[in-house]
């Protein structure tokens, strides 16, 4: 916007991040308020539209491959599972459902991985199956042979 030449930019960018966190109608409103400031502060319709389509533009490039690709390289996951996750938990549980979607899968996948016969379910959410259990450091005891022979 500081680009585009409207005023209050900086203070505009910063709502509209915080107005993001809100799904559904917090972008909404994110593009309302410059749209309104342009419309208003500027002597030409053309603003508000250019606001509109550099916020569109932005906000495409940021909900379709910068946040998978930033959500999948640290939590390896899938770049499609999160923004499924993502989507199912804020419809059954809202903000919080969105905020806690990726934890929950990632220790789902972590669950996963080390269970061998869940090992394809591990491998469907992130594409990577580790070779050795993250468990590594605690030693499995052996049984007693009085307990496994049947004498």
């Amino acid at each position: 916007m500081l680009l585009l030449g409207i005023d209050y930019a900086i203070i505009l960018g910063i709502t509209g991040a915080i107005l993001n966190i809100i799904p559904y109608i917090g972008g909404i409103i994110a593009i309302a308020l410059p749209m309104m400031i342009a419309f208003v502060t500027k002597d030409s319709v053309s603003y508000p539209i250019l606001v509109f389509f550099v916020y569109i533009f932005i906000q495409f490039i940021d909900n379709h491959y910068i946040i998978p690709k930033i959500v999948a390289s640290r939590v390896r996951l899938n770049a499609l599972i999160s923004i499924i996750v993502v989507l199912v938990g804020g419809a059954l549980w809202g903000i919080p459902g969105m905020f806690l979607s990726i934890p929950l899968t990632a220790i789902m996948k972590v669950i996963f991985d080390d269970i061998g016969p869940l090992k394809p379910w591990g491998f469907l959410l992130g594409n990577v199956v580790p070779t050795t259990s993250r468990f590594s450091f605690i030693k499995k005891k052996e049984m007693p042979k009085k307990i496994l022979s049947r004498e």
